[in-house]
């Protein structure tokens, strides 16, 4: 039978506490804010169904990705002035400075993206997944910002 060591009792108290009281160590959104990433993903919605459901041809689909990453640069830049708005002195200049890092890294994959998806690698489909990885990339980011301005 196996010994429990003083170090192994205090990782196991300490493991179960964190299971049960994980949950209390999130930050607490505003309660009457509104629920922004819904409203986001409602707004959506229109656009995941051209792509989805009513894109007949791969030059549709295309299309449809094309205006759809549109809507995403725009709630891209409605969200980051919405929390730029309520933000102050330091963490005001360290989303500056976030958004500018992330806008680097979104270019560097959007690079990725195009220079690996081809044609000859992928077939017609590349344009399919070039579409499905930039508007993915892009979504993401504005639901990180959305739930950064649920705390205000």
């Amino acid at each position: 039978m196996a010994r429990l060591t003083t170090t192994g009792l205090t990782n196991f108290v300490a493991a179960l506490w964190l299971m049960t009281h994980g949950a209390l160590c999130v930050a607490l959104d505003n309660p009457d804010a509104a629920d922004l990433v819904s409203e986001f993903q409602a707004r959506s919605e229109k656009y995941e169904t051209v792509i989805y459901q009513q894109a007949q041809t791969e030059r549709e689909t295309v299309l449809a990705y094309r205006h759809y990453e549109q809507f995403l640069d725009q709630e891209l830049n409605q969200a980051y002035s919405a929390l730029m708005e309520k933000l102050k002195g330091a963490p005001k200049r360290a989303l500056t400075v976030s958004q500018r890092h992330w806008i680097q890294y979104r270019d560097a994959e959007f690079m990725f993206i195009a220079s690996n998806w081809t044609v000859a690698n992928f077939g017609t489909s590349s344009a399919l997944s070039k579409g499905a990885y930039r508007t993915t990339l892009i979504k993401d980011r504005v639901v990180g910002l959305l739930n950064y301005l649920k705390n205000y």
